[in-house]
């Protein structure tokens, strides 16, 4: 016998530790399938060890390691967080939290059979697409509605259906590229369209799109910046005067609103936005936004517009691809419900909840953060903050909001850096992970969208990484 098959005698059997009571709660939950494999992994991982290595391997420990292996495994890879970064349309991090509200109504809907495809009138198969119409043109004020995945999916529709291997004037000032490397560019050549580019980068004026025109064109294109601002000697055309000039040349005048802030708004981090109900009264022939950003929805690709226009989209068979599900179809309705009663719109809508907090309120809730921390022997200072919208609204778009600066016993700033460093990452390896702000080598949590449960988990998760970390480094 060789002196490996020695030491690894001490591994018990597969077929042993299937049969121990320590796995029985594993087996029951998982499945016995999913632990055979953790066991047999984990076994080999002890072989590795034993293999450079002589040292002696319980029964216990092995089955702790299986233990922690089959949770490892069955974990969800899509976790909640807790937004301390302050960005409140934070894309990373799945953009706007829906509210009970929304969620409960559509649960029940999503959990049974509907009629997703059923008119209940005639008894015959319905459309989908019907179950939103309503509710968006009430709210919006246009003729029609047609819902899409995602705004990205509404834009190719859009141009594939009214521009395919036609032109369409677009500014350069507008070719914008935004998270994942989506570009206009490139959505116009998957649409199967030709871009012209028009005007410069910081100044398009009127007259450059009019003199682009030629038999070719088949649209006029504008997009919202988005997650850019140029400043200085610019010039841009309103959405009014690109209508008007579609009208006279008779060709569609398409704009792609982005954020999808529905109408205008009293809130200062909002006022420069323009609004889907003024798009659609200038007289564009559809506008595009996205349901997750300043709407306050799922993720959806909203198109609002003229009756005609919609008619064709949905004649397209890529919208069979484009479509969206059950699911969103209930998530969306039931976001759109919220904007018929302005008390629901700011209890249950995260972003009018978000912004309507007052100062008062915003640095009660820095305080209870700090006074938590206190408890647990952290010292902290609290400082204003500009948080931002986020989400491509746009980049100053900002609200006041205060912060919670981690204030460290660090003899240096640079060793005040480095442990603010350390225990930003460690924090993101918590049960929840806390997304906080690691500015100038300081660490700091944004109150602004966080509620105090969660403020609680900071804390005591912030408590546990310094504690960590202290040890470590002794």
């Amino acid at each position: 016998m060789s002196k490996n098959s020695a030491v690894y005698k001490q591994l018990p059997a597969v077929s042993k530790l299937l049969d121990s009571d320590s796995l029985s709660d594993k087996i029951e939950e998982y499945g016995r399938q999913a632990v055979t494999e953790s066991i047999r992994r984990i076994l080999e991982n002890y072989r590795k060890i034993l293999k450079t290595q002589s040292q002696e391997i319980s029964e216990n420990q092995i089955i702790q390691s299986i233990c922690d292996d089959i949770e490892k495994s069955n974990k969800n890879s899509l976790i909640k967080v807790v937004n301390a970064s302050g960005v409140i349309i934070n894309t990373n991090l799945g953009r706007v939290p829906l509210s009970e509200k929304v969620f409960l109504e559509a649960r029940d809907i999503a959990c049974a059979y509907n009629n997703l495809e059923f008119n209940l009138e005639t008894a015959k198969r319905g459309k989908r697409n019907t179950h939103l119409k309503n509710i968006l043109c009430k709210l919006s004020g246009a003729e029609d509605a047609l819902v899409v995945n995602n705004a990205a999916a509404a834009v190719l529709l859009c141009l594939n259906t009214f521009a395919k291997r036609k032109e369409v004037l677009v500014s350069r000032g507008e070719l914008v590229e935004i998270g994942g490397s989506f570009r206009i560019p490139e959505i116009m050549k998957a649409a199967g369209c030709k871009m012209v580019e028009i005007g410069t980068t910081n100044k398009t004026k009127l007259s450059d799109y009019e003199n682009a025109i030629s038999e070719k064109t088949a649209i006029i294109f504008k997009a919202h910046q988005s997650n850019f601002v140029i400043k200085g000697f610019t010039e841009e055309v309103e959405v009014s005067e690109l209508a008007k000039l579609g009208k006279k040349y008779n060709l569609p005048v398409i704009y792609d609103n982005g954020s999808g802030l529905l109408e205008k708004s009293d809130f200062k981090a909002l006022k420069n936005q323009i609004d889907v109900k003024s798009s659609i009264k200038a007289g564009v022939v559809l506008v595009i936004f996205s349901g997750d950003k300043l709407f306050g929805g799922p993720q959806a690709g909203i198109i609002l517009g003229k009756t005609s226009f919609i008619e064709k989209l949905e004649k397209n068979q890529l919208l069979r691809a484009l479509r969206i599900d059950k699911t969103t179809i209930a998530l969306l309705e039931a976001s759109c419900k919220l904007y018929i009663n302005e008390k629901d719109l700011y209890k249950h809508n995260f972003i009018f909840k978000t912004l309507s907090q007052t100062q008062v309120e915003l640095k009660s809730k820095a305080e209870f953060l700090q006074n938590s921390l206190k408890e647990n022997k952290i010292s902290s200072k609290i400082i204003p903050n500009k948080a931002m919208i986020g989400g491509g609204t746009n980049p100053e778009s900002e609200t006041e909001s205060f912060a919670v600066k981690i204030l460290f016993n660090e003899k240096n700033k640079k060793q005040n850096s480095e442990i603010s460093a350390i225990v930003y990452k460690s924090l993101m390896k918590n049960h929840i992970p806390i997304i906080g702000i690691l500015r100038k080598g300081e660490l700091l949590f944004d109150i602004i969208t966080c509620n105090e449960n969660e403020l609680t988990t900071i804390s005591q998760a912030l408590c546990q990484a310094m504690n960590n970390t202290s040890k470590k480094q002794k």
